[in-house]
């Protein structure tokens, strides 16, 4: 990000520090797209900054799996892959599916196990603990399945970077076969097959699909193979559109890219969650309290957390069961139990995250271009949590690392980072690993995880400090927050924001869209919850809004609108329908602000 282009409404530091900037769009296009479609204005701007064209217009507004996606075989592996799944089942063998405790984990294997039972076979979901045996497969676990009786193990959005422990199936004559999506290496380790679209032998055409989009296509490739061999002469065939409501949920929880191939499964899937079909999710949102249609905001900011939540508290398994069970009851009970944990997450997270910052804050360089802060007695199950917090606090990279001392007396570190739009931190951490600074570790470009000595934790540091520090001297990271365009607070109407909807899903590769409102004052605000700032705004022409500051007490936005009555401010965020009551009306969910003088 540069900050070459001229600040939009000229706010070159923002109340949180960010330089506003206007997402470009080409404004023919924008109009085009506007009156072609019988759509205001703004929504042209919003849809030609996203880089739609007339052309892709209608397939960007109603995504169709259909015209979107492959042949499951165009994917080195899945062949094999398939062939090997579909034999087991053919043939009653034990197998078992080893998952990971997020939520792109829980739902591939919730995938996997749906499509097992609708094909009348079994299907083992084994998660590991994720403080007594971290991310991945490992030797143990895999060594256990195989004395119960399994044959073949199916690995989900785990295993391309698990050599030792596939090391070890291979030797024990355990069959695995390899669902993943995270950065592959040249050298791949042993299994019947590994399928991955960011394989280096891959083209690259689908590397942003998620391991639940993955273990989807997987599904459609075991059917047919199913179906080529006869197997539903004498039975139905699965409807596998079924589960897109899962594969939905995955793709937004892992934050991947909402386009193209993305964007049809996100959207079809929420047609899906909408209807409810899934007891584990229906219950999941009773308990949540989501009363509206489902959109990706409720998939990644209500549903996604609390399944989540089990895994980072040390009931890993949880999230899988709950997304895979048929029966309401069980459904329900296991939605309490990841309420209550997720309750407790916050808890937990918001006291490390209160420990980070207070050490970062003592730090002599803490302007360095990666936050890399450690504790010991810090929960590993919310440091990726306690990393985003300060990714979006200090504008940077940051890695958070949970210390604690073995049986051996050994101190070991677990750790988790998230990064910034330009630097790659999974490929930072992948270098680490091949330097044998790291137990283990791998990720992608915007997460990365890792095991690391204790002895090593300050070289690792400026391995990675120095890593990042390269990648951001080519194009030095403004801290920056994009606009799609200023709104005076009358024209944030219902009408705007159902029409805006239609745009949707929003995330990653396709943000919401946001704005500013410009010239709006005050009039009252207030503290809600433990620590979001709420009030009215007022624009010039006499209307009023609704807006809310999450997280924000503590913060000079949140100070600034608690204390700046009467102000004109620019507020920056995203629009809302808020129903209450029966009635609606618009709120804005502040991002933003800066004081309206300061152009």
């Amino acid at each position: 990000m540069t900050d070459t282009a001229p600040a939009f409404l000229n706010i070159t530091r923002s109340l949180s520090g960010k330089r506003w900037q206007a997402r470009p769009y080409d404004e023919r296009m924008a109009w085009a797209l506007a009156q072609g479609r019988g759509l205001p204005e703004i929504v042209g701007r919003v849809l030609a900054a996203r880089g739609v064209t007339e052309e892709a217009c209608d397939d960007f507004l109603d995504p169709k799996l259909k015209a979107l996606l492959p042949d499951p075989s165009r994917f080195k592996d899945m062949d094999k892959a398939a062939a090997r799944i579909a034999a087991a089942i053919l043939e009653g063998e034990p197998v078992a599916v080893f998952g990971d405790y997020d939520v792109d984990g829980a739902t591939s294997a919730a995938v996997l196990r749906r499509f097992f039972r609708a094909a009348g076979a079994d299907l083992r979901v084994y998660v590991p603990d994720r403080v007594k045996e971290g991310y991945g497969p490992n030797g143990p676990a895999l060594l256990r399945l195989k004395a119960e009786g399994v044959r073949l193990v199916v690995t989900v959005d785990c295993g391309i970077s698990a050599f030792a422990a596939l090391e070890t199936a291979a030797g024990a004559g355990l069959d695995v076969v390899v669902l993943d999506h995270h950065a592959a290496e040249p050298r791949l380790p042993p299994a019947v097959a590994l399928v991955n679209p960011n394989r280096l032998d891959e083209d690259g055409a689908y590397r942003t699909l998620c391991a639940a989009g993955v273990t989807f296509l997987a599904v459609v490739a075991i059917n047919r193979a199913l179906r080529q061999a006869g197997y539903y002469r004498e039975r139905p065939e699965p409807n596998l559109m079924e589960w897109l409501d899962l594969v939905a949920l995955g793709t937004v929880c892992d934050v991947v890219p909402l386009t193209g191939l993305n964007r049809a499964l996100v959207a079809q899937g929420l047609k899906v969650m909408a209807r409810r079909c899934n007891p584990g999710l229906a219950a999941l949102a009773d308990v949540a309290g989501v009363k509206d249609k489902p959109d990706a905001y409720h998939a990644g900011y209500v549903l996604g957390p609390r399944v989540n939540a089990g895994g980072r508290v040390g009931a890993s398994d949880l999230g899988a069961r709950l997304l895979s069970t048929d029966d309401p009851l069980e459904a329900m009970d296991l939605a309490q139990k990841l309420e209550a944990h997720n309750a407790e997450r916050r808890a937990v997270e918001q006291g490390v995250l209160d420990d980070a910052i207070a050490r970062l804050e003592a730090l002599s360089d803490r302007e360095a271009e990666l936050v890399f802060i450690a504790g010991e007695g810090w929960h590993p199950g919310v440091i990726g949590i306690v990393a985003s917090r300060l990714k979006e606090r200090y504008s940077r990279p940051a890695c958070v690392v949970a210390l604690e001392e073995g049986a051996d007396g050994t101190v070991v570190g677990k750790a988790s980072g998230r990064s910034v739009r330009g630097v790659d931190l999974g490929a930072a951490v992948i270098a680490a690993r091949q330097e044998g600074l790291l137990i283990a570790g791998g990720g992608h470009r915007m997460a990365a995880g890792f095991t690391v000595a204790g002895a090593r934790l300050g070289e690792l540091r400026e391995f990675l400090t120095g890593r990042v520090r390269e990648q951001v001297e080519a194009a030095p990271l403004v801290p920056m927050l994009q606009l799609d365009g200023a709104l005076s607070v009358g024209a944030a109407t219902p009408a705007l924001v159902e029409t805006l909807g239609r745009l949707g899903p929003f995330g990653t590769g396709n943000s919401e869209p946001r704005f500013a409102l410009a010239d709006a004052r005050v009039v009252r605000a207030d503290v809600v919850g433990a620590n979001h700032v709420r009030c009215f705004l007022q624009g010039n022409d006499g209307a009023r809004l609704k807006a809310i500051a999450f997280r924000a007490l503590d913060s000079a936005l949140g100070q600034a609108l608690l204390t700046g009555r009467g102000t004109p401010f620019h507020v920056a965020g995203t629009l809302r329908i808020d129903r209450w009551n029966g009635s609606e009306s618009v709120q804005l969910l502040i991002d933003d602000a800066a004081p309206a003088q300061s152009h």
